[in-house]
């Protein structure tokens, strides 16, 4: 097995470990990894079509985390009221 084919696994154990987290929070970090991941991935294979549906992953990943984070800021701030 060599590296490439090691990231390619490492890739797919993440993405599925990732339907074991209860946490929506938890969840979008696996993805986040996850997508990372196989970002390299598609370097080493030099494979655009996998480097780019991960990078559109991780960019949506991280803004509904950024997303959910302002949602429960405002919320702390209303209660706070």
């Amino acid at each position: 097995m060599n590296i490439t084919d090691v990231v390619g696994w490492c890739a797919t154990a993440i993405f599925v470990g990732s339907y074991f987290f209860a946490s929506t929070a938890a969840l979008r970090r696996m993805q986040m990894l996850g997508a990372i991941v196989w970002v390299f991935y598609g370097v080493l294979l030099d494979a655009p079509p996998v480097i780019g549906a991960n990078v559109l992953v991780l960019v949506a990943a991280g803004w509904s985390t950024r997303r959910a984070r302002t949602a429960e800021d405002n919320l702390a701030v209303q209660r706070s009221r």
